[in-house]
């Protein structure tokens, strides 16, 4: 193995970017190509002005004209350069040349490596804060063949396109050191990321982990700590397991969101689902091939006893991915943020599919206290425009009434504001429901798995009951557990 994975006492704890780019540099086997679109050379930059960088640095190059971009790295089929998918092109270019021009023989223990970004900062007009994909493909063995990567999404808070480019600078060498000397500490890899940033300044919103030395990692599980760590309000991930950007994959989309703990997913939450989205995309005005659903995870869901039980979150991702959906975790308690952050990337149909007990929970004042407008203000986020909340009936478990938007039970003083929006077409009741099915409640399977009890794997979707006995899903000895991370 070569000298970067040995310990080196003098640089533990190291506080300054200089440190982190000097102790790169004098390393003798690390080697490798920066390739900074959009933004400047602000990594390489740190590189070059700690000294030593020429046993570092084969190369730095910034392509800032976009036909001479093309020419190095292909032209995008959708035409933009600010892409996961041209980072990925850079990387894979990048690294190719890296194994052409440099002769392995003469250099058995190099550690080839590819850092990349292409970035927009801030527009003149201020409306756009900017944005950029960031990257490494790197190697920890000279003769590593599948290489390792790090790709992240990051988003500029400030409104300066100098304080952004440094801000970007730093970012870069701190993946690039993380790389190298926290790999195997991905979670820890990921707050090292901040380092002589403040937080306020810029926001991850993805991250992905991928090659032979993070086969242990989830990804699922990193955009969780994204979330725990304050980087960002929320992360997507499908049913590979892998990261999604929010904002590639909610733009101008129709979205369907059900929110839950679906702790497990159950025949309810499915017919939820299947009976809101026929009526979804029968709308005149929604396209049914830009439309995606979303099964949505709050924060304050995932929390028991105060803590976040990571093996329990894995528990019903793998349950939602296991039936193909897209998952997205949010910090979002109140659903007007959550309809506000949509907003933010599409002009779309919005649909919110949800029981009765969570249309009454949304007339509840309490809520809104700390809002200067109170309930009012919140409802003017909340029923912007397109949407439309899609309500699945309950039974009344001492009538045994059906309860639909026609005889639920709001606060006096909100019976008028809940008429409003009712007679505007703001709320409609799912009808073809299935009624042999509305006695299941998630906490009451969970219940019945966790005891031993019969009777639960009816409750459940198609294929859920094997997944959970296959995996031990809900019924395992936490302190027996080994993280995956």
């Amino acid at each position: 193995m070569a000298s970067v994975l040995k310990k080196d006492p003098a640089f533990e704890n190291i506080p300054s970017i200089k440190a982190k780019t000097l102790r790169i540099n004098l390393n003798p086997d690390i080697y490798g190509t920066y390739a900074e679109i959009g933004a400047g050379q602000e990594t390489a930059r740190h590189f070059f002005r700690s000294g030593g960088a020429s046993g570092t640095i084969a190369k730095a190059m910034s392509a800032y004209d976009k036909a001479f971009s093309d020419a190095v790295y292909g032209i995008e089929t959708d035409g933009r350069y600010v892409t996961q998918s041209r980072l990925k092109k850079m990387l894979s270019h990048e690294m190719r040349l890296m194994d052409e021009r440099i002769d392995r023989k003469e250099h058995p223990d190099r550690l080839f490596f590819t850092y990349a970004n292409t970035v927009a900062t801030i527009d003149f007009s201020k409306r756009y804060k900017g944005h950029g994909w960031v990257g490494i493909r790197f190697q920890l063995d000279p003769d590593q063949k599948d290489l390792d990567e790090i790709i992240l999404h990051v988003r500029f808070k400030q409104n300066e396109a100098r304080l952004q480019q440094e801000t970007l600078g730093i970012v870069g060498v701190n993946l690039i050191y993380g790389a190298f000397y926290k790999y195997n500490k991905p979670r820890k890899l990921l707050k090292y990321l901040y380092d002589h940033i403040d937080r306020d300044t810029l926001e991850i919103d993805m991250i992905n982990f991928s090659g032979p030395n993070f086969k242990n990692v989830d990804n699922r599980l990193m955009s969780l700590q994204l979330i725990r760590n304050d980087m960002t309000d929320a992360v997507m991930f499908g049913p590979d397991g892998n990261n999604l950007l929010p904002a590639a994959v909610l733009y101008k989309k129709n979205i369907l969101a059900l929110r839950g703990s679906f702790r497990p997913v159950t025949k309810v939450n499915m017919d939820m689902f299947e009976k809101s989205y026929d009526i979804f995309v029968r709308d005149p005005a929604v396209d049914m091939d830009n439309t995606i659903v979303i099964f949505e995870i709050t924060l304050s869901n995932l929390k028991a006893s105060g803590e976040i039980d990571e093996r329990d979150f894995m528990d019903r991702a793998e349950l939602l991915c296991s039936l193909g959906h897209s998952v997205m975790i949010s910090k979002f308690q109140e659903y007007y943020k959550l309809v506000e952050y949509f907003n933010n990337y599409t002009k779309a149909k919005i649909g919110l599919t949800m029981g009765v007990n969570n249309l009454v929970d949304i007339f509840d004042e309490k809520y809104y206290r700390h809002l200067s407008g109170g309930i009012l203000e919140a409802f003017g986020k909340l029923f912007f425009k397109e949407l439309i909340v899609y309500l699945y009936p309950m039974k009344n478990p001492d009538t045994g009434q059906i309860m639909t938007s026609n005889n639920i039970k709001v606060h006096p003083r909100m019976k008028e504001l809940y008429k409003f929006f009712k007679y505007n077409g703001k709320v409609m009741d799912i009808i073809d429901y299935d009624p042999e099915i509305m006695h299941i409640f998630s906490r009451d399977v969970l219940k019945k798995i966790t005891t031993g009890e019969e009777g639960w794997e009816e409750m459940l979707p198609e294929g859920v009951p094997e997944t959970i006995k296959e995996n031990h899903l809900f019924t395992r000895d936490q302190d027996k557990l080994k993280e995956k991370v």
